[in-house]
C-alpha cells in the first residue's frame, strides 16, 4: 500500500521543526535562532527536485535558517502560517496536483488538518500521538535526522526513478 501511494506523488510538503530539523529550538545570545538539518535530507531534497518532483516547505515559523535552509536544497516555496490548511489549499491549485499527489511529512498539531488530506501523509516517531495516529506511514528515522531522505527514497524507489537520480555519483563504482 504505501509503495502505491507513494508511486502517486507528485510534489513534497514539509513541515520544519521537528521533521526537517530535531525539533528544537535553540537562540545564541543574541537571541538569534539556530536550527540543525540533517545533510542526507538536503541531498534527498535535492536528489527528488532532480527527479522533476518539487518540494515545499509549510511551517508556523519562517526563520532566516529555513529560508536559507530551503534555498540551499532547491525547495520550490516557502509559506509561513499556522493555519496551514489555508497555505495547503494554495500550493494545491499553485502547483496543479491533487490531495492524492501530495506527500506531507509533519509532526505536531498544526499539521493534523494536511495530514488529514494529503495522499501519502508521514509522520516521524518524534511526532505527536494525534498525528501519528493519521498518518499512512510512521518513519523509522526520527525528524532532524534522516526522517525526510527516508521517505524520499520511497518515493523516488516506488517511481522507479531512484537508479536514474543517483547513477552520477554511482558510475564507475
Amino acid at each position: 500500500m504505501l509503495e502505491e501511494l507513494a508511486k502517486k506523488v507528485r510534489l513534497l510538503i514539509l513541515d520544519v521543526d521537528g521533521v526537517l530539523t530535531d525539533g528544537r529550538i535553540i537562540y545564541d545570545n543574541f537571541g538569534d535562532e539556530l536550527k540543525c538539518f540533517d545533510v542526507q535530507d538536503g541531498l534527498g531534497v535535492f536528489l527528488l527536485n532532480k527527479a522533476g518532483i518539487k518540494s515545499v516547505i509549510i511551517t508556523a515559523r519562517k526563520t532566516r535558517a529555513v529560508i536559507k535552509r530551503a534555498r540551499d536544497m532547491h525547495i520550490a516555496a516557502v509559506y509561513s502560517n499556522h493555519y496551514k490548511l489555508k497555505i495547503y489549499q494554495k500550493v494545491l491549485r499553485r502547483f496543479k496536483v491533487t490531495d492524492e499527489e501530495v506527500c506531507f511529512i509533519g509532526d505536531d498539531l498544526l499539521d493534523l488538518p494536511i495530514i488529514k488530506r494529503a495522499g501519502l501523509s508521514v509522520s516521524p516517531p518524534n511526532a505527536v500521538d494525534e498525528v501519528k495516529n493519521l498518518s499512512r506511514y510512521i518513519t523509522r528515522k526520527r525528524g532532524g535526522r534522516g526522517a525526510v531522505r527516508e521517505v524520499i527514497e520511497i518515493i523516488l524507489k516506488s517511481q522507479g526513478l531512484w537508479e536514474k537520480v543517483i547513477s552520477r555519483y554511482t558510475e564507475g563504482v
